[in-house]
């Protein structure tokens, strides 16, 4: 009787006690949940555990390549950088008291990021960059061509071009200001910058972007554009003109690129406008994908086209773009185009700033 009774209990002892465990595993898994909170700051979010309950260890996956593994500090709080625009799924797990990937809880949530830090630098195929970030202006990429040009650049501008006086480098950004120096709206009346990488930076093809933003005002004429660096051999329009970006301040809020070949040139460019109402105070993209066919102009991303060029059939005429380019970058005053509807003297200084300009392989 005495072993039957024995024999009875272990047989007890082995049906409760695994269910108990089942029970403690289950209990324990209730104990705890997964959630944090997220706090988007331009480009850099900032991630709190917001988790109740005991559990062991957290482990966080950010979405964009990093992660923490597993660790113990349940409080640490991380401020993550996110260069770029786009939706990133970051998931946080929790593993509780027995430690195995049985006896885990996790959450996912997307955050979003709304635009691309500009001051980021992608090194993926970039191929030349000034970013301005030293305390003056790099004459390894740059000079100023000086005076009032023939004829006024050729356009009747009123502005005379100094030789720095009016460029400056301020907290990472070129700053090129014109400045009235009398009433009279005369040539001279003015003076300006314009800065050009002829001799020292020139390209041929590539993914172009400059980020700047513009000057406002009747009679200002900023402008972003390259000219073929053959312009002392074969002069203009033959070594082509790339306009990546002009602006009329008083046509305000609309962008222009345009083309000029000895096929079409002057007002007979080949270009289109775009509206931009917020380029006089917010910094864009002014941007030029440029391959051995075809040029598209845009603003932001090439997503958001200005124009496009792309002649059918190629010859020296409409295509003298398959020759290295150098950059310009100036603020005129007045001028054919800029002073069409006269200046209003009462608008000045005025300046556009520029925050970077680079040149990428084209993918």
């Amino acid at each position: 009787m005495n072993k039957l009774l024995l024999i009875l209990k272990v047989l007890a002892i082995s049906i409760i006690l695994p269910a108990c465990l089942s029970c403690s595993k289950e209990d324990n898994k209730e104990t705890y949940y997964a959630d944090f909170s997220y706090d988007v700051q331009d480009n850099q979010v900032i991630f709190t555990n917001a988790s109740t309950g005991d559990y062991l260890y957290v482990e966080w996956d950010f979405g964009n390549d990093e992660s923490t593994g597993k660790s113990a500090d349940k409080s640490k709080v991380h401020t993550i950088y996110f260069p770029l625009k786009g939706e990133y799924e970051v998931t946080l797990k929790l593993w509780g008291n027995l430690n195995t990937e049985s006896d885990t809880k996790t959450v996912t949530k997307t955050i979003s990021i709304d635009a691309d830090d500009p001051d980021y630098v992608n090194p993926e195929g970039l191929i030349w960059s000034d970013e301005f970030n030293s305390a003056t202006i790099n004459t390894a990429n740059w000079k100023f061509e000086v005076g009032t040009g023939d004829n006024g650049w050729g356009n009747n501008e009123l502005q005379y071009y100094t030789n720095g006086d009016n460029a400056k480098v301020v907290d990472g950004k070129l700053i090129l200001t014109a400045k009235k120096v009398n009433d009279d709206k005369v040539q001279g009346s003015y003076t300006s910058t314009r800065m050009i990488s002829w001799g020292k930076k020139e390209f041929t093809y590539g993914r172009i972007e400059v980020r700047a933003k513009l000057p406002s005002g009747t009679g200002v004429w900023p402008a972003i554009w390259m000219l073929g660096a053959n312009l002392g051999q074969v002069g203009w329009p033959a070594c082509g003109e790339i306009d990546i970006m002009e602006y009329v301040g008083y046509q305000p809020d609309v962008v222009h690129a345009t083309v000029h070949t000895p096929a079409g040139y002057a007002g007979d460019g080949n270009g289109s406008s775009k509206s931009l109402p917020t380029c006089e105070e917010e910094f864009h993209i002014y941007g030029l994908l440029w391959t051995e066919t075809s040029m598209t102009f845009y603003v932001d991303s090439p997503d958001n086209v200005v124009h496009v060029y792309a002649p059918a059939e190629k010859n020296d005429a409409n295509w003298p773009f398959n020759k290295p380019h150098f950059f310009i970058l100036n603020v005129a005053v007045g001028g054919n185009w800029g002073g069409a509807q006269g200046i209003d003297n009462a608008i000045f200084p005025q300046s556009m700033e520029v925050d970077y300009v680079r040149v990428y392989e084209l993918n």
